[in-house]
């Protein structure tokens, strides 16, 4: 049992002695590929966790100055990589996020638009939909119906008025919305 000691004792001393001859070196290379200091000392801690977990396996004659460089390497390989998945899903997600409540401020809107130009009255109603959905002109609706052309403007005037004092709430609460995004 104490040869057993004796031997962890001496692993002990070799990954030690390892740690303080190759730290430094192991840091700079994995600060030029992270760009940041504090991720490089995590890339060579987590390296030399590694190795103490394999100390029992460790092979005298492979280069562990190799195994580190290489293992540095693929480590932070692997931090970049899951930085840039990270960012990703960051985008997607607020992207998507974004559209989803656009598409329901919208359509809210449009519910409350649909909902307030039911609300006027026929005559009103009528002209103001031939003259915004149908695209006609002022002279066309006069036309058709038999009114003058000033009727057909004062109709439209009051659908609009009728319409902003209805839908004040609603386009107030839409540019709250559309404020707070970010």
């Amino acid at each position: 049992m104490d040869e057993n000691i004796g031997k962890e004792n001496d692993l002990y001393g070799q990954i030690a002695a390892y740690f303080h001859t190759y730290f430094e070196g192991l840091h700079r290379y994995a600060f030029t590929i992270l760009k940041d200091n504090d991720d490089a000392k995590d890339a060579v801690q987590a390296v030399f966790l590694k190795l103490w977990e394999k100390r029992t396996a460790i092979d005298e004659q492979q280069s562990v100055k190799s195994y580190l460089y290489t293992a540095i390497y693929h480590y932070c390989l692997n931090v970049k990589r899951h930085e840039k998945i990270k960012e990703q899903y960051i985008t997607t997600n607020n992207h998507t996020a974004g559209e989803f409540r656009d598409a329901l401020i919208d359509k809210e809107a449009y519910r409350r638009i649909m909902e307030g130009i039911e609300s006027l009255p026929p005559q009103c109603k009528l002209i103001f939909t031939k003259s915004r959905f149908e695209g006609k002109k002022y002279a066309e609706i006069a036309g058709e119906m038999g009114l003058s052309v000033k009727t057909v403007e004062a109709q439209v005037g009051k659908a609009l008025k009728i319409l902003r004092e209805n839908l004040s709430d609603t386009m107030t609460a839409v540019f709250i919305l559309l404020l707070l995004q970010p």
